[in-house]
């Protein structure tokens, strides 16, 4: 049996509409609503937000709210490496995706020596950096900041030096994770400098076409094999990666996505892998609901169903 520990990242700085830091609420207010005694089982630790920075109204326009998100970056990567070096199972619910480089970062700092593959499920391919990005949202980035890969070679934007200075405090020297060990499921709206790079580090993405082709347990063990010589895995959960029709709650929703039932089989298959290290659910937004609070409660009812295939 794994030792859960759930982390809140009530933190919206990288996001591009606001009310994603009331993910984590909308979330303890669906478990009511379903009358689950999931928060009573397992202990709950809140990094402290940034959110304060929003008010900031940041000008720049190429990494938007760098200065907060650098402090998330520092806070969660540093209880991440807590509890993973202490043989705990993270799981993060975060605001926006921003803060998976955290999480990354944390995960590869307790184990500095072993070889860490990502599982990326997500209708986006958060690959941009500030020479790339259309928006300036730096929810768009955590792979590149991962990767430590700017992609340079397609640059649109010109960044003032003192913004790459703090572009590298996130980056750092080395990188987190590989090209080869990084995995896509259901990206479906990138922009052509993510393309780029996508083609150029020869990353692999499963279309929901190709998983409803083929299968999900085949594509799962596909990508698992993939990842065979990883002795840790890491899961992130946009939950823009599902269709619309089931909630329109997030801040950047994408037509032809996942049912909650695929979802739901991916990661029943994925989480029988033993080297499964930490799962992060992100991006639920409750101001832009149309339904309620639904889709807080299909991510928790997704979240609860995932924590019982390892605990």
């Amino acid at each position: 049996m794994k030792n859960i520990k759930i982390i809140s990242v009530m933190s919206e700085l990288g996001a591009g509409t606001r009310g994603s830091s009331l993910a984590f609420p909308a979330l303890l207010t669906a478990s009511l609503k379903l009358k689950s005694d999931f928060f009573n089982k397992y202990p709950v630790e809140e990094i402290e937000n940034e959110n304060h920075y929003l008010f900031n109204y940041d000008k720049n326009s190429f990494a938007k709210n760098i200065d907060g998100i650098i402090k998330i970056y520092a806070r969660l990567s540093r209880k991440i490496k807590s509890i993973c070096t202490n043989n705990n199972f993270p799981i993060v619910i975060s605001g926006d995706h921003s803060s998976a480089a955290g999480t990354i970062a944390g995960i590869k700092a307790s184990h500095p020596t072993k070889k860490l593959g990502v599982i990326w499920i997500d209708a986006h391919a958060d690959l941009h950096s500030p020479l790339t990005t259309p928006s300036g949202n730096m929810h768009g980035m955590p792979l590149s900041i991962s990767l430590n890969d700017d992609n340079s070679q397609s640059k649109i934007n010109i960044v003032e030096d003192s913004i790459l200075e703090k572009w590298e405090i996130l980056t750092g020297k080395e990188k987190k994770i590989l090209p080869e060990n990084l995995i896509f499921f259901g990206v479906r709206d990138t922009e052509k400098q993510e393309d780029e790079m996508m083609s150029r580090l020869n990353l692999r993405n499963y279309s929901i076409e190709e998983i409803r082709s083929k299968g999900i347990q085949t594509c799962v063990f596909e990508s698992l094999e993939i990842l065979k010589d990883c002795e840790l895995i890491y899961v992130s959960f946009d939950v823009d990666s599902l269709d619309p029709s089931i909630s329109k709650g997030t801040g950047t929703p994408v037509s032809n996505g996942f049912t909650i039932s695929e979802i739901k089989n991916i990661l029943t298959y994925l989480f029988d892998d033993e080297k499964i290290c930490c799962f992060e659910i992100t991006e639920v937004n409750p101001t832009l609901d149309d339904q309620g609070n639904k889709m807080a409660e299909t991510a928790f009812e997704i979240l609860e169903k995932t924590i019982s295939n390892i605990s």
